[in-house]
């Protein structure tokens, strides 16, 4: 199986959907993210939805694929070969509680990959007024597919920023999976795949059981340096991106290390990692922006 980088450019459906107060509450409850600027509207300030949720807002796409991309021509029977290898989001203010959004789509990379084919979607949602709210990379490895040409696009994306330093990390911090976890994330967040909740499912593509979603750990892992390193105020997110290469499975435990951090104009600049319970990296190359006070 081949693929070939002529897709690069080709934009999908417009999809709209409407943010509400439930929608952010569940998914902060989904990741055990009790932070009030999520949770309690009694707030003057009102509440936020979690930076995450970007992610949610953006999956019918991905869950009805050939509705949305299938004018593109794209061989979506390639998708059945597809993991989730890279995440990169940036948002230009936070995502509120209650707003109509949005979100179009274009195919931004189809680059060759030692495993396959690295293809990098991007997501852009725009308020009513036209104005960017946030903007996901959302890359898949195409495992066994081949990139018939050299590959192009990316926009400048480099996901392999691994942190060069060589010191203990600054701090870490070890969180228990619950078992049921998959299953608040799949309601919660609204994002449903088989492989996280159907043991069946999943050892009937080779793996020993469900595992946990990505996006769920990444959710995880900037819930926790929102606290400690952002003053709680997911406001203050303005960019996070990492890669998937471990599996992290419910029931057990994961680790969230702080690498490094350094002063940039826009902000902090925090490079971490998340380890899962048996020592391997499960988010690499972790990079999150947190804009100053």
């Amino acid at each position: 199986m081949k693929i070939s980088s002529e897709y690069v450019g080709r934009t999908c459906l417009r999809l709209e959907t409407t943010v509400t107060p439930r929608r952010a509450m569940n998914y902060a409850a989904a990741v055990g993210d009790g932070n009030p600027w999520h949770l309690d509207d009694t707030r003057p300030e009102g509440i936020v939805a979690p930076p995450m949720l970007a992610v949610a807002l953006t999956w019918p796409i991905s869950e009805r694929f050939s509705e949305f991309w299938g004018e593109t021509g794209f061989p979506t029977e390639l998708l059945a070969r597809q993991v989730h290898y890279s995440e990169s989001l940036t948002w230009t203010r936070p995502i509120q509680a209650e707003e109509r959004l949005f979100i179009d789509g274009r195919v931004l990379a189809i680059l060759p990959h030692r495993g396959g084919t690295h293809l990098i979607l991007e997501y852009t949602a725009t308020d009513p007024a036209g104005e960017t709210v946030f903007v996901e990379r959302i890359g898949g490895l195409l495992r066994g597919v081949g990139c018939l040409d050299a590959g192009r696009g990316g926009g400048g994306l480099k996901f392999d920023n691994d942190y060069a330093g060589d010191g203990p990390p600054l701090w870490r911090e070890t969180l228990r999976i619950d078992p049921l976890a998959a299953h608040w994330y799949d309601a919660g967040a609204d994002i449903h795949f088989p492989i996280h909740t159907s043991p069946a499912f999943a050892r009937f593509v080779g793996l020993p059981g469900a595992i946990y979603h990505g996006t769920a750990t990444l959710s995880l892992a900037l819930r926790e340096l929102v606290r400690r390193e952002a003053g709680n105020d997911p406001r203050r997110v303005r960019s996070l991106s990492c890669l998937f290469t471990a599996m992290v499975t419910p029931g057990s435990e994961i680790t969230v290390e702080l690498l490094g951090k350094e002063k940039e104009e826009s902000g902090t600049s925090l490079a971490f990692t998340v380890k899962n319970q048996a020592g391997k990296t499960a988010l690499r190359a972790g990079s999150l922006l947190i804009a100053d006070d």
